[in-house]
């Protein structure tokens, strides 16, 4: 992790509840388990529009991100933390190069992906219950809060969702809790990208941040206001989508000079 990732300035932390997470992470992975289950080899063989991943590659990534919970538990505290919430969503970008390697050879050796997922659901919940919140895992970026750590799960697991359902035409269901973090999230992370408090926006009904350095408004509607989706942003916010797509499909609404946010975007790498 970088120095100036620990200097970023932060808003104020957000709570989660960490048993809703918890249950959301398992309905999550568990919807997707479902739609996998039933995929067939033509539909694994699809493109996605992440690089040369296939669906195949894909599913297995996702199983890779929600078996990481358990694999961590399997390994010895560390003895201190080291990544905050807010940080990860920056510590990401860098490791892009290894976890892509990782999914490959996931999905290569993985000749069954439903047995995979049975594995990888199996595993969490027998460990997830007996472990507490404050317990700290080893992750990919650093040492993690396990409650922090399963917040970000609920971010992969919705993106990765939404690109499966891009890639091979499904309808794989968005849990809210899992949904709303995500949104939450991502949202605190442009909101730590750009302190301020000139630009408010809107992700009804997850999420409200003010960002952006300016006049900061006081009371009544803020002069520079973004509003759009919690799927929109996420597709934004992940670099799924551009600013100008968005708005020129009436998925955005930006008014104010300062309402503009295509150069901070994506947040997270």
């Amino acid at each position: 992790m970088s120095s100036a990732a620990h200097k970023r300035p932060r808003p104020r932390p957000r709570r989660y509840d960490a048993g809703k997470i918890r249950a959301a992470v398992l309905a999550q992975f568990g919807a997707v388990h479902d739609a996998v289950r039933d995929l067939t080899p033509a539909q694994l063989a699809l493109p996605t529009h992440l690089e040369d991943w296939t669906v195949r590659d894909l599913a297995a990534h996702i199983a890779m991100a929600a078996g990481s919970v358990a694999a961590c538990l399997e390994k010895p505290a560390p003895p201190r933390q080291e990544v905050p919430l807010l940080d990860w969503p920056f510590a990401t970008a860098s490791r892009a190069a290894r976890i892509s390697d990782d999914t490959k050879s996931v999905a290569a050796s993985a000749t069954d992906l439903d047995a995979l997922y049975e594995r990888t659901g199996a595993r969490l919940a027998e460990l997830l219950p007996a472990a507490p919140d404050d317990r700290l895992l080893a992750t990919r970026v650093g040492a993690m809060r396990l409650d922090d750590f399963l917040v970000t799960r609920a971010v992969e697991l919705v993106v990765h969702t939404d690109d499966l359902n891009h890639a091979a035409g499904l309808a794989v269901p968005y849990d809210r809790q899992a949904l709303a973090a995500c949104t939450r999230l991502l949202a605190d992370a442009l909101a730590v990208k750009a302190p301020g408090g000139s630009v408010e926006v809107r992700v009804p009904p997850y999420a409200v941040v003010q960002c952006v350095e300016g006049p900061r408004h006081t009371r009544g509607t803020p002069p520079n206001v973004v509003e759009t989706d919690p799927l929109t942003w996420i597709r934004l916010a992940t670099g799924r989508t551009t600013w100008d797509a968005a708005v020129d499909d009436a998925k955005v609404g930006a008014s104010g000079e300062r309402a503009r946010l295509a150069g901070l975007l994506p947040v997270l790498g």
